[in-house]
């Protein structure tokens, strides 16, 4: 399947990762990452594969902010992450797209105004406050929405929805930001097999078409296998893989995580 999920051209502005020697340790005293070193080129798609408490989690969270390294540093774009605050932490995250795995939608608002959101990332602190949305943000969220096909949903309550469709909408509001780099963090560890697969073909059609770079979270191996080109095995917040996702072996994932395979460490249903 990877040859059908090859990235397309490089989008226009995609943007680099970098981490160089990126630590993170918690107040508590548990070290999630380790010295951690990678380069992701613009464009590229790449899954962080480990079980819960190897640090994917927190890698992702580095890239945009959510948690500051404690060690070394970490670079998106022209970004040095580590040194912003303020005014400079929003305008990375304006350009950063993120989606949950518990999809953080407001449940009880509409489609639209859910993907509208993702809008005011970039906005001045005056237009988020009051919600105000140009036209240009209107017609670059709906189509979003239309790109993820749920645009005869737009006025759909969010909380009617079912968990793939949330997920889109999801997908929608972070690509209505017009990102240069995509971050999921375990956005199919709720739902089904054949909705998985379908969220994750969404990704990768996303990358292949808009040459966007994304970052995903998986802890299931065939799909890091079937939908990404790059794969990063963590253990323990450090990097014991880092090579092609499609050529991993079982025994690679195995020393990914610690123990032998196991039935639910493959999602199964296509």
């Amino acid at each position: 399947m990877n040859d059908a999920h090859a990235p397309g051209a490089q989008a226009p502005g995609a943007w680099p990762i970098r981490l160089t020697d990126a630590s993170v340790t918690y107040p508590n005293g548990t070290a999630a990452l380790k010295n951690v070193s990678l380069t992701i080129e613009p464009g590229e798609m790449v899954s962080v594969v480990g079980l819960s408490g190897s640090g994917k989690s927190t890698l992702i969270r580095t890239i945009n902010g959510l948690v500051p390294v404690t060690g070394g540093t970490v670079q998106v774009g022209p970004h040095e992450v580590s040194a912003l605050k303020g005014r400079g932490l929003r305008e990375l995250r304006g350009s950063v797209g993120m989606i949950f795995q518990a999809f953080n939608l407001a449940e009880r608002v509409d489609v639209y105004r859910n993907t509208l959101v993702g809008r005011f990332a970039r906005a001045g602190w005056l237009r988020s406050l009051f919600g105000v949305a140009s036209r240009t943000d209107r017609e670059i969220a709906l189509a979003a929405l239309d790109s993820v096909g749920m645009l005869e949903k737009v006025w759909t309550r969010a909380g009617s929805l079912s968990g793939g469709q949330k997920q889109r909408v999801a997908i929608a509001r972070a690509l209505s930001q017009e990102p240069r780099v995509m971050l999921a963090d375990e956005p199919v560890a709720s739902l089904d097999p054949p909705t998985a697969h379908s969220v994750m073909h969404e990704l990768t059609r996303l990358n292949a078409e808009r040459g966007l770079t994304v970052l995903v979270n998986l802890h299931l191996m065939d799909l890091a296998r079937d939908y990404t080109t790059r794969m990063i095995g963590l253990r323990a917040g450090e990097v014991v893989y880092d090579g092609p996702a499609a050529s991993a072996t079982d025994a690679d994932f195995e020393r990914i995580y610690g123990r032998s395979i196991r039935p639910q460490d493959r999602l199964g249903a296509s």
